[in-house]
């Protein structure tokens, strides 16, 4: 299947392709969310009532997409654990970011993956594109953070779960990261979408 047919039948289910990565001899596709069409799919779904919609909306769809191309779906969730950071970086299209997290070249720190669907194909091997890093002098994403929790020497995840749970974090809670927000590449996405994942977070 063409490349541009893949970006289809995936943009089709609420998803976008975010990179290729070669795996002993089969390739890769990594699937995140549409920034612009993901959560209103997902609202409309069967799923949305499931006590954890976006898992099981994300194994449904990145397990059709298994079927259509001939491949496996693999998932960051669940057992056993998949290598995405691995897969992530070996795409060419992910790199760390000045606080540590992931960056993507089209998607920023926002960047999160769904599933992916291994292909029994061999890749011709990524096409590297540039850090947005690397041309971004202001680095907002440095200061971003209230409390300081996300660093280039790691994540302070009590101190980042503590602020999000208090008063002061309510933008935080209601709107999604600050410091993923201030990167310049992260695209919109609802503030819905974004409270839903932090009441997660704050659940976990």
């Amino acid at each position: 299947m063409p490349d541009d047919g893949i970006a289809a039948d995936a943009a089709a289910r609420g998803l976008t392709v975010l990179g290729e990565a070669s795996a002993d001899g089969a390739t890769v596709v990594l699937l995140g969310p549409d920034p612009a069409r993901f959560w209103d799919i997902l609202r409309r779904s069967p799923e949305w009532n499931d006590p954890d919609p976006v898992d099981a909306w994300s194994r449904r769809q990145v397990a059709a997409l298994a079927a259509a191309w001939g491949g496996t779906p693999r998932f960051p969730f669940g057992e056993p654990p998949e290598p995405f950071m691995r897969w992530a970086l070996g795409s060419g299209r992910c790199h760390s970011s000045p606080v540590g997290m992931l960056v993507h070249d089209a998607q920023g720190l926002m960047v999160s993956f769904r599933g992916a669907v291994e292909r029994p194909l061999p890749s011709d091997g990524p096409v590297p594109t540039p850090s947005p890093c690397a041309s971004c002098d202001a680095q907002p994403c440095r200061t971003a953070c209230p409390v300081g929790a996300l660093t280039a020497g790691g994540y302070d995840v009590p101190a980042c779960r503590a602020y999000v749970a208090s008063e002061a974090g309510r933008d935080c809670r209601m709107r999604g990261c600050r410091v993923r927000r201030a990167c310049p590449v992260s695209p919109p996405r609802p503030d819905a979408q974004s409270a839903h994942h932090m009441e997660a977070f704050l659940c976990e």
